[in-house]
């Protein structure tokens, strides 16, 4: 090269990048993962809301025929004691006085005509565990729930005991040979649901306490 000339121009642009180590490329981090909660969060305090009692008669075990039937020969053996120190009251009373045994004898029979007429519906009324229940279905354990959920009160009981039961089945069939109660007896038997046609008239369920 010739002294005195001008030196080489650099080429213009970029410049290239000093040799060494180069830092990676940052790589964008996604955000944290925050799952989503299946239900409502429990409040602070920690109370919990409390899980509702079963309303009607799902989800309870249904009573079988069998103990149906005995809850109902109990009843009439409760029944049928009182029916038993009368008749003895009335004779030992006849024998010492005729009149006084007619007497007796009337206002015995009036006496147990209204026991038999409110046992059920008087016992069935009553609040707590032992609603819906007679003697006979509280020592077989089993007890009438109504379809509603609601409580069975005296009057009711009345009209399933007296009015449906006694009157339109018994009663009134007994004017077709009793064909009408006997298929009401014996409908558990062969429905899906263990219910007597008396159940399905006011909505009942008898189920397993």
């Amino acid at each position: 090269m010739e002294s005195g000339s001008p030196p080489p121009e650099q080429p213009e642009g970029p410049q290239a990048p000093a040799p060494g180590p180069q830092a990676p490329p940052a790589v964008p981090t996604a955000p944290p993962y925050e799952p989503i909660p299946d239900g409502p969060e429990t409040p602070p305090s920690g109370w919990q809301q409390p899980i509702a009692a079963p309303q009607g008669w799902e989800g309870r075990p249904l009573a079988s025929w069998g103990s149906r039937v005995g809850a109902a020969l109990l009843d009439w053996l409760i029944l049928f004691i009182p029916v038993a120190l009368l008749i003895v009251l009335v004779v030992v009373i006849a024998l010492n006085s005729t009149g006084g045994g007619i007497v007796t004898g009337i206002l015995s029979g009036v006496a147990y005509l209204v026991a038999v007429l409110f046992y059920a519906p008087v016992l069935m009324g009553r609040e707590g565990e032992h609603n819906g229940q007679t003697w006979g279905k509280q020592i077989v354990g089993i007890r009438v729930i109504r379809d509603s959920g609601q409580p069975v009160d005296i009057g009711f009981a009345f009209i399933r005991e007296f009015v449906v039961k006694g009157l339109l089945f018994g009663f009134v069939g007994s004017f077709l040979f009793s064909i009408p109660t006997l298929i009401d007896y014996l409908w558990p038997l062969w429905d899906d649901e263990n219910r007597c046609l008396h159940d399905m008239v006011v909505s009942t369920h008898v189920v397993k306490v």
